[in-house]
């Protein structure tokens, strides 16, 4: 497919928020990552208590979001905005397409995300245009600094922050959203969903011994990778893996040192799929099988590079456990069927 250069540009943006989460399927350019930081870790959502599939919600109800902030409903709220990739899917599979008013340039999934009237960027939307679509509540993710939501909040938005680290930090928003806007039975059927592909994994590479867990490298980005301390890097653990970027005490999304990354000599080769450099117009897994010094790392010599859905994979949303499938085939395609 054709790439898109503005979804290049959203993916480097994520990076300034220390995740990437929104790449599209039909392939996306990189940009310049140097402005990404370190995220500092944000307060915990209120934590969703395990819920009966067919309970309603019990109005009103107070919670809290990743920046601390409390929240009242005194009802289901019925105009909802979410400038969130991650969080539109969410919601969506939650079964609210109808409630939802707006959504980010870039949410893209369901395709019914595409035709909702567009609210701007994932990192700083047109105040304008929220203030236009009279939500009750605005939904944002990892994208969104802490900052840029006090700013919004100033003007009256009620926007509503989540921090997800760790796949129960994405099904525990999933829970939270379902009694938010009542969607319990929904939001139910979906972890369980999760938690059963999750299962799945974890049964098939229980019996892989420590010593012949595979160590991978995840490169999202020409140069980049991801440490401990992400979601993404619990995705190879569960699958069996072992991250080299974690074994080299990264934390967070990082630029890689190559000498310390042949030292390593990862088994295999995670990469974003269809993702091309905007400088040298070649393609990711181009650039790294061409690196004349890695020709002796073990995944180049034995051909185990794999490209990766990159929005299943790296969304904190209700498919990332089908990226975590897609993490354990590649490693153990004989264990993961």
């Amino acid at each position: 497919m054709k790439t898109d250069l503005r979804k290049n540009k959203l993916f480097m943006s994520l990076l300034t928020a220390s995740l990437l989460v929104v790449m599209t399927a039909c392939g996306a350019k990189t940009a310049d990552p140097a402005a990404t930081a370190t995220p500092t870790p944000a307060a915990a959502t209120t934590p969703a208590p395990e819920a009966k599939a067919d309970a309603h919600t019990q109005y009103p109800l107070t919670v809290k979001d990743a920046t601390g902030q409390e929240f009242k409903f005194d009802k289901a709220p019925e105009r909802i905005v979410s400038v969130s990739p991650a969080e539109t899917e969410s919601l969506f599979a939650l079964g609210l397409g109808d409630k939802i008013v707006g959504v980010s340039d870039y949410d893209d999934y369901p395709e019914e995300a595409k035709s909702k009237p567009k609210m701007g960027s994932i990192t700083k939307p047109t105040v304008e245009a929220l203030i236009g679509a009279k939500p009750d509540i605005v939904f944002t993710g990892v994208s969104m600094k802490e900052a840029t939501v006090e700013e919004l909040r100033k003007v009256g938005i009620q926007i509503f922050k989540v921090e997800p680290k760790t796949l129960d930090d994405v099904m525990n928003n999933i829970v939270l959203y379902g009694q938010i806007t009542d969607a319990n039975e929904a939001a139910q059927k979906i972890v369980t969903k999760m938690k059963q592909e999750i299962e799945l994994v974890q049964s098939a590479v229980k019996d892989v011994k420590p010593e012949d867990r595979k160590k991978v490298l995840l490169e999202f980005s020409p140069g980049w990778t991801v440490g401990k301390g992400e979601f993404m890097s619990e995705l190879i653990t569960i699958a069996g893996g072992v991250n080299v970027a974690a074994e080299l005490g990264i934390t967070g999304w990082a630029e890689m040192n190559e000498e310390l990354i042949i030292q390593q000599n990862p088994q295999v080769i995670l990469y974003a799929d269809k993702l091309v450099d905007d400088k040298s117009k070649k393609t990711l897994e181009t650039l790294i099988r061409e690196r004349a010094s890695w020709s002796k790392v073990d995944a180049i010599v034995k051909n185990q590079l794999f490209g990766l859905d990159v929005n299943s994979l790296s969304r904190p949303g209700p498919r990332v456990t089908e990226g975590l499938l897609q993490v354990a085939k590649a490693l153990y395609p004989d264990l993961v069927k």
